[in-house]
């Protein structure tokens, strides 16, 4: 058998196994997602809880003029600093995240619980 001759089956094969794919995953809330690093996984598992502020992080919001949608842009685009965060196991968790908003540089602390993640303080840099 010619390569020409082995390269369309391979093609065809190809072809019939991604629409074979696509039938049996479609509708399934099946994402090709990069959530593999340790900073994206964190991030997720906090966005995906139901956020609480505390007052002085309220009060810290209130003086930047930030609401709740932009922490939550700031908490998604947001670098974890591992080494600055309080991590034990069967406690809940603080993590110091950083961003910046226009020019200011910020960082944060989340208490990340089971079900809520709460918002400890907001400070510039």
């Amino acid at each position: 058998m010619k390569f020409i001759h082995r390269l369309g089956y391979y093609a065809g094969g190809v072809v019939i196994g991604i629409i074979i794919m696509m039938f049996f995953l479609s509708g399934r809330g099946v994402s090709c997602e990069f959530d593999y690093g340790p900073n994206a996984r964190t991030v997720k598992n906090i966005l995906s809880k139901k956020m609480k502020i505390e007052s002085q992080a309220q009060n810290q919001m209130n003086n930047l003029k930030i609401d709740t949608t932009i922490v939550r842009e700031l908490i998604k685009y947001g670098d974890v600093d591992f080494s600055n965060s309080i991590i034990e196991d069967g406690r809940c968790n603080e993590y110091l995240i950083k961003n910046s908003y226009k020019t200011e540089a910020l960082k944060m602390i989340i208490k990340n619980c089971d079900s809520v993640a709460t918002i400890l303080s907001l400070n510039k840099i």
